[in-house]
C-alpha cells in the first residue's frame, strides 16, 4: 500500500502528473457544468411544449365558441369534446403560471385578462369514478389546466383542458455511471494531453543526462511548439559552447606538453651526464616522473573530450585480445570468463577505459583477471588483481584527480594519480560507470557497469 502511494505522490509532483490531475479536474468540471446547462435546458423545454399544448387547446376552444357559444358549451358539458370541458366553479388557482398567461394574452389580446394554471385533476372532476376502464385504474392521472378569459364580446369563459401526462425524463447529472464516464474520459484525455505536453521536455532531460555523462551526445531535433524550439535551440547552442571550451582547453594542454618535450629531453641528455651515479639515478627518476605527470596530464584532458562513433563489438573478442596482448608484453593478465554477445559503445573509449584498469592492478596488484558477466540488462566488466585492497573509507576517494594511496595501492605514492580519474572519464564517454570494491578472498575489484 506504501508504494503505490508513494508511485502516485512521485507521479503528481512531476508536471505530467500536475497537468494530468488539473486537466482531469477541469474536464469533469466542465461537463457536469454543460450536464447541469443541458438538464436546465431540456427543462425549460419540456415546460415550454406543455404550455403550447395548453394554448393551442385553449385557442381552439375560444374560436369555436366565437362561432357557435351555445352549441360548443353544450358539447363540452356532455364531454364530446376530448379533452375540453366546462371549469368547475369555486376552483381557485394558487399558483398561476404567468408564462402561461402571457401567451395566452398575447394570442387573445391585451383585453382578454386571461388567467390559467394548473390544478389536480381531481379539482377539475371531483365526480369522476376511479372504476370506469379495466386496467386503467393505476394508470397515470392526466395533467389538468383550468383557463379563464374574457372574450371579444366581453363575456368570461372558463374552461378546464386535459393532457395525457408528459413524464419527464429523469435527471442525468448525479447518475453514477455518468460521472464515473465523465471522470475516465476525462483522465483519458488528460494522460494523452499530459504525455504530449511533456514529451519536449523528457527529450531535454535525457539531453542534460547525456551531456552530463560525455561532452559528445547527439544534438537534440529542434522540433514541436515555438517555445520548445527555442528551448531544445538554446540547450543545443549551450552544448556547442561547452564542447568549445573543452576542445580548447585540450588543445592548449597538448600545445604545453609538445612545447615541454623539448626541454625534458635537453634535461634527459644533461642529467645523463652527471657523474655522481646515485645523484644522476634520483634525477633522471625525478624527470620521468615529470614526463608521466605530463602525458597522463594530457590523457585526462582527452579523456573529457573525446568524440567517437558508436559501433557494435563483440566483447569477449574484445577483452580476450587484449588479455593476449598483456601477456605478448610479459604481463600477468588473464581472461577468465566471457558473457558472450555484442554490445554498442565507443570501442576506442572502452579499450582504453579497461586499459588503464589492467595497467592499474598490475602495476599494484600484481596480477590482472579480466571477466565479463550480464546481470539486469546490465554488462559488468571485471578487473580483479591480487594486491591488499584498498581501506574501504578511502574507496571513493580513489577516483579524486592526483590523489594517492599508500605505495602498494591504486594511486600509490609511485604513481600521478590520475589513472582512475582518466578511467571515469572515459566510461563517462560511453555512458558507463567504475566502481571498486574488495574482493572477499582479497584483492580489489574494479567494475565497469554498462548497457547490455
Amino acid at each position: 500500500m506504501i508504494r503505490p502511494l508513494q508511485r502516485a505522490r512521485t507521479f503528481f509532483g512531476t508536471m505530467a502528473g500536475q497537468i494530468f490531475l488539473i486537466l482531469t479536474l477541469g474536464m469533469s468540471v466542465a461537463a457536469l457544468i454543460a450536464l447541469t446547462v443541458a438538464e436546465r435546458t431540456r427543462h425549460h423545454d419540456f415546460e415550454r411544449v406543455r404550455r403550447q399544448r395548453v394554448v393551442a387547446s385553449a385557442v381552439d376552444i375560444a374560436e369555436r365558441l366565437r362561432r357557435d357559444p351555445a352549441r360548443v358549451e353544450q358539447m363540452m358539458a356532455a364531454r364530446d369534446i376530448f379533452g375540453a370541458y366546462p371549469a368547475p366553479e369555486g376552483v381557485a388557482l394558487s399558483e398561476p403560471d404567468a408564462d402561461l398567461e402571457a401567451a395566452l394574452q398575447q394570442r387573445f389580446g391585451p383585453r382578454s385578462q386571461p388567467e390559467a394554471g394548473q390544478v389536480p385533476v381531481g379539482l377539475c372532476f371531483p365526480n369522476e369514478r376511479k372504476d370506469r376502464a379495466a386496467g386503467l385504474i393505476d394508470a397515470p392521472k392526466p395533467d389538468c389546466w383550468i383557463v379563464r378569459f374574457t372574450d371579444m364580446h366581453g363575456a368570461r369563459r372558463a374552461m378546464a383542458l386535459t393532457f395525457p401526462r408528459i413524464a419527464k425524463p429523469p435527471s442525468t447529472i448525479f447518475n453514477p455511471l455518468y460521472l464515473i464516464v465523465i471522470v475516465v474520459a476525462s483522465a483519458a484525455l488528460a494522460i494523452l494531453v499530459a504525455r504530449f505536453v511533456a514529451k519536449p521536455l523528457r527529450r531535454l532531460e535525457r539531453a542534460a543526462e547525456a551531456f552530463s555523462l560525455s561532452l559528445d551526445p547527439e544534438e537534440i531535433p529542434e522540433s514541436g511548439p515555438e517555445e520548445v524550439r527555442a528551448a531544445l535551440s538554446t540547450f543545443n547552442l549551450m552544448q556547442r559552447r561547452a564542447r568549445a571550451g573543452f576542445t580548447e582547453r585540450t588543445q592548449l594542454l597538448a600545445a604545453i606538453s609538445h612545447d615541454l618535450q623539448t626541454p625534458l629531453t635537453r634535461l634527459r641528455l644533461r642529467l645523463e651526464l652527471v657523474e655522481n651515479l646515485e645523484l644522476r639515478e634520483r634525477l633522471l627518476a625525478d624527470h620521468h616522473a615529470m614526463q608521466t605527470l605530463v602525458r597522463e596530464g594530457l590523457d585526462l584532458a582527452s579523456s573529457t573530450e573525446l568524440r567517437e562513433e558508436w559501433s557494435a563489438i563483440d566483447i569477449d573478442s574484445l577483452l580476450a585480445s587484449m588479455a593476449e596482448d598483456a601477456q605478448d608484453l610479459g604481463q600477468p593478465v588473464r581472461f577468465v570468463s566471457g558473457c558472450g554477445g555484442t554490445v554498442r559503445v565507443k570501442p576506442n573509449a572502452l579499450t582504453r577505459c579497461v586499459g588503464n584498469l589492467v595497467d592499474n592492478a598490475v602495476k599494484y596488484g600484481n596480477s590482472a583477471d579480466i571477466s565479463c558477466a550480464r546481470a539486469n540488462g546490465r554488462l559488468l566488466i571485471h578487473v580483479r588483481d591480487s594486491g591488499p585492497g584498498v581501506p574501504g573509507d578511502q574507496i571513493s576517494q580513489m577516483f579524486e584527480p592526483f590523489t594517492r594511496g599508500a605505495s602498494s595501492q591504486p594511486g600509490g605514492r609511485h604513481g600521478t594519480g590520475i589513472g582512475l580519474t582518466i578511467a571515469r572519464s572515459l566510461a563517462l564517454s560511453f555512458e558507463a560507470s567504475v566502481r571498486l570494491r574488495n574482493a572477499e578472498e582479497g584483492g580489489l575489484i574494479a567494475t565497469i557497469d554498462m548497457k547490455g
